[in-house]
C-alpha cells in the first residue's frame, strides 16, 4: 500500500530530529503528486518550524503549482492552536492541499483531534491510522510525555554470554565498537544520562556523545557522600552535570554543575521530578547494577535495552534480571555483540 510506504518515509525523516525536538514530537511530512515526492521535511530543533512547513518550503519552484493537487503524509497529526509557529493545519488549508494522511493523532490536548476536524471540514480528505502502532513506537518519549506526565525511562547495560556486567572493582569493557557508536548515538537521543557513585569511581566515564554526531545529554550523578574526586571526568564542567548527593568538591567552581541535596540512596522520585520541572522527556540509565536494580525494583522504567557479547567473563558483577513484564520489541546484531529492546507491558501509550 503506497501510503504506508510514504507514512514509513515520514518517519524516517523524524527520526533526524532525535535528540534536537524534545519534549515536543518527532514529525517529518512529505508531499506526494502522482506517486513521485516533491518536497520533504521534518522538525529539526525545538521552537523551529514544523515539519509540514519545512516540507512545503522545500517544493521547487517549478513543482509549486503541484501542491493543490497533491498528498500530505506525516507521521502526527498537523497541529491546530498558535504556539511558537502558526497552526499547521490553517497552512494545508492555504495551499489548497486536497488529502492529507498521518499515523497518529496528537494526545496533546491542545490538538487531540482538532487539527484532522478542521480539515475535514474544510473538505480535505483526512487519512489517519496507517502504520499507527510504529508511529506511537517512535514518538513514545512523547506520548509518555502527555499522557503520564513524567520523563520516559530507559534502562541500559551491556553483558558478557554468562551475565556478568563486570569484574568486581574493575573496568570492564563489555562490547565491541559497534555496539558503542550505538550506545553514543542513543546518547545523544536522550535528555539526560545516569549513573551511580561505584560506576563514577571505577569506569570514570565522560557520559558525552564523542563516538557520534549529536548533543550531549545532562550527566547525572547519584553520590549521596560525595565520594567522587574532583578530577574525574563527570565534575569536569565541560557539560551540564547534575549531582545528587553531598558538594565536597573544594578547589573548584562549577558553572554547568549544580548539586541537589539527596538523603535517600537512590532518590528516583526527586529525580523524575527534577527532570520533568526542566522539561527534560527521556532518561537513560547506564549503570552501575545496585542503580539498575532500584530502577526495577521500583518499576521506574519504560525500556530496557541490553547488549549482549558472545565472550564469558566467569565471574563478578551479575546483570540486572529482565523483569516478567519486559516484552521484547526488537532484535539485532552487531558484531559479536546481540542488541535487544524490551518495553514494558502493557506498552503505554
Amino acid at each position: 500500500m503506497l501510503d504506508a510506504l510514504f507514512i514509513q518515509r515520514c518517519f524516517e525523516l523524524a527520526s533526524l530530529g532525535a535528540g534536537k525536538v524534545a519534549p515536543n514530537p518527532m514529525v517529518g511530512a512529505i508531499l506526494v503528486h502522482k506517486g513521485k515526492i516533491i518536497g520533504e521535511g521534518w522538525h529539526q530543533k525545538w521552537g523551529d518550524a514544523h515539519a509540514e512547513v519545512n516540507c512545503i518550503n522545500s517544493v521547487s519552484p517549478e513543482n509549486q503549482a503541484l501542491i493543490p493537487y497533491s498528498t500530505l503524509y506525516c507521521n502526527l497529526e498537523p497541529c491546530s492552536h498558535h504556539g511558537k509557529t502558526p497552526p499547521c493545519a490553517d497552512l494545508i488549508l492555504e495551499h489548497k492541499i486536497p488529502r492529507v494522511v498521518v499515523a497518529n493523532t496528537d494526545p496533546n490536548p491542545l490538538v487531540a483531534g482538532t487539527g484532522l476536524s478542521r480539515l475535514r471540514n474544510a473538505g480535505v480528505e483526512v487519512v489517519e491510522g496507517v502504520l499507527e502502532e510504529e508511529g506511537k513506537w517512535l514518538n513514545r518519549t512523547f506520548f509518555n510525555w502527555i499522557t503520564q506526565n513524567r520523563p520516559y525511562v530507559i534502562l541500559k547495560w551491556a553483558q558478557s554470554q554468562d551475565g556478568f556486567i563486570s569484574k568486581v572493582g574493575e573496568q570492564t569493557a563489555i562490547s565491541g565498537p559497534a555496539a558503542l557508536r550505538l550506545a553514543h548515538r542513543w546518547r545523544a537521543a536522550c535528555d539526560a544520562i545516569l549513573v551511580g557513585t561505584r560506576t563514577a569511581l571505577i569506569d570514570n566515564p565522560r557520559l558525552d556523545v564523542r563516538y557520534y554526531s549529536g548533543k550531549n545529554p545532562v550527566r547525572i550523578l547519584l553520590d549521596i557522600q560525595g565520594k567522587t574526586p574532583e578530577n574525574h571526568h563527570i565534575l569536569d564542567d565541560s557539560i551540564e552535570t547534575w549531582v545528587f548527593g553531598a558538594e565536597k568538591t573544594k578547589n573548584k567552581t562549577f558553572v554547568r554543575t549544580k548539586y541537589f541535596p539527596a538523603e535517600d540512596m537512590v532518590p528516583i522520585p526527586t529525580i523524575l521530578e527534577s527532570l520533568k520541572a526542566a522539561g527534560l522527556a527521556s532518561l537513560l540509565v547506564e549503570g552501575g547494577a545496585h542503580v539498575l536494580n532500584q530502577f526495577l525494583n521500583h518499576e521506574h522504567w519504560d525500556e530496557i535495552r541490553v547488549i549482549e557479547n558472545s565472550r564469558y567473563l566467569g565471574d563478578g558483577v551479575s546483570a540486572p534480571k529482565l523483569p516478567k513484564n519486559a516484552v521484547l520489541s526488537s532484535q539485532f546484531e552487531l558484531g559479536a555483540d546481540t542488541v535487544r529492546i524490551f518495553h514494558r507491558k502493557p506498552l503505554e501509550a
